[in-house]
């Protein structure tokens, strides 16, 4: 039904507003589609307020709102396409939803920093089936980007039988918390949240990595954390300041911001870069063994190469519950049987049987399971090593890398060297044996 209009108002940007990417088109799209929906909200609750003798205070003056400015109609008295565009009915904002997570997905798919924004949805749900979040406990993010989890979680708990009144009341006022600190991805998580049903999204713009772990009260901490956090970019000296384990990786902030968030007993799905495994770095180490002594890390998820499009590094997922030390970890190698691209992504066929094993953490060809009192506690590696005749998959430090890469360089100078001697040797000899013909 909305899908033409979709394509008309991506038209429209390219070619009169000269939009380029989908990253573009979602971000305008994202403003006009809020501003719209905010009008509209607006004008029923202003409506809901006269027929109760009530005065309604508008969030926006006259002169910003949507009516009074988006020149709804043109000169041949026909609506501009954003108006095509209901909200009004859940079957048309279940549409909207969807075409809406098209352009999400596309975006993470447009190059340059678009996959910031983009979890693959299979992973997601596949994350809040192991958690299985419940009506009445409230679900967190801090990196919450176009609020995938925050999403999936709401349809996931909106899906369960017997909802009454009030736990409709619940889902939508105090159970999904979220904080970005891009403003793109900022107003895309507000209309996603919005698309899928949350009229209200309690998403705050800020930089959640600015905040003091020593300020986070009971009263802060959630029941349950979903979350992809930024890795590879780098904090500032007095941002690092905040965390006890002090360190520029984003990544590693966040865990200890998951960590702290968490209530006793709250449960959380985390995706990070494999390589936090076995990093021999003060900072690596010191967060496993954070993570093992504080929390019960009972699953990692190691994910293939292609699992996120567009970027290159390998992640795992850590699901760990907080309160008790860890005593063993069972660990699943996803393998879908296939390389997986942009044209043959991961679909939640995929994901199917880990959840299932993942109840049980029952041992196969593709998963194990580690006692956590062999985990060397010097180091506090967790590296992904099937036991169970898998493929073996090695994490070296980069320092180690630049050895052996030094080494073979070396090797290589000694090979081209001994080569050049035999040149040499040989036509000396030659150059003798012409002097004797001569």
């Amino acid at each position: 039904m909305f899908e033409q209009a979709f394509k008309n108002i991506d038209a429209d940007l390219r070619n009169e507003a000269g939009c380029t990417t989908e990253l573009d088109y979602t971000e305008q799209t994202s403003w006009l589609l809020f501003l719209k929906y905010l009008d509209g909200l607006e004008q029923d609750k202003a409506m809901e307020a006269e027929l109760e003798g009530r005065k309604y205070a508008f969030i926006l003056d006259v002169p910003y709102r949507w009516s009074s400015w988006a020149a709804p109609r043109d000169k041949d008295g026909k609506l501009d396409h954003i108006d095509e565009l209901r909200f009004g009915s859940q079957a048309e904002k279940h549409e909207l939803s969807h075409l809406y997570e098209a352009k999400i997905k596309n975006m993470g798919n447009a190059g340059r920093n678009g996959g910031e924004y983009y979890t693959p949805r299979p992973l997601i749900r596949a994350m809040v089936q192991v958690i299985q979040p419940r009506v009445g406990e409230r679900i967190y993010d801090g990196a919450c980007g176009s609020a995938g989890f925050l999403c999936e979680s709401f349809d996931y708990l909106r899906s369960q039988p017997k909802l009454t009144a009030d736990n409709l009341k619940t889902l939508q006022e105090r159970t999904f918390y979220g904080k970005e600190k891009k403003p793109l991805a900022y107003v895309i998580a507000i209309m996603n949240m919005i698309l899928h049903g949350i009229e209200a999204p309690n998403i705050i713009h800020t930089n959640t990595l600015t905040e003091n772990l020593s300020d986070i009260q009971d009263k802060d901490r959630m029941d349950v954390i979903l979350a992809n956090p930024p890795f590879g970019g780098g904090e500032r000296k007095e941002v690092q300041q905040n965390f006890p384990i002090r360190t520029g990786e984003t990544a590693f902030l966040f865990l200890q911001h998951f960590i702290k968030m968490l209530k006793a007993g709250g449960r959380a799905g985390v995706v990070i870069k494999n390589t936090f495994l076995s990093n021999t770095d003060n900072a690596s180490v010191s967060l496993r063994k954070l993570l093992l002594e504080s929390c019960n890390l009972h699953t990692v998820l190691d994910c293939p190469g292609g699992t996120f499009q567009g970027a290159g590094v390998k992640t795992v997922v850590l699901f760990f519950e907080k309160g008790t030390p860890t005593r063993n970890v069972w660990y699943y190698q996803l393998d879908p049987g296939r390389n997986m691209g942009k044209t043959n992504p991961l679909n939640d066929a995929d994901l199917c049987e880990f959840v299932e094993l993942q109840k049980t953490q029952a041992i196969t060809a593709k998963s194990w399971s580690v006692d956590a009192a062999k985990i060397d506690a010097a180091t506090y590696d967790l590296s992904v090593k099937n036991p169970n005749g898998g493929e073996e998959i090695i994490h070296r430090s980069p320092q180690a890398i630049m050895d052996e890469i030094a080494a073979l360089d070396a090797e290589s100078a000694e090979v081209l060297a001994n080569i050049k001697n035999l040149i040499v040797t040989g036509n000396d000899s030659g150059d003798a044996q012409r002097s004797k013909h001569v």
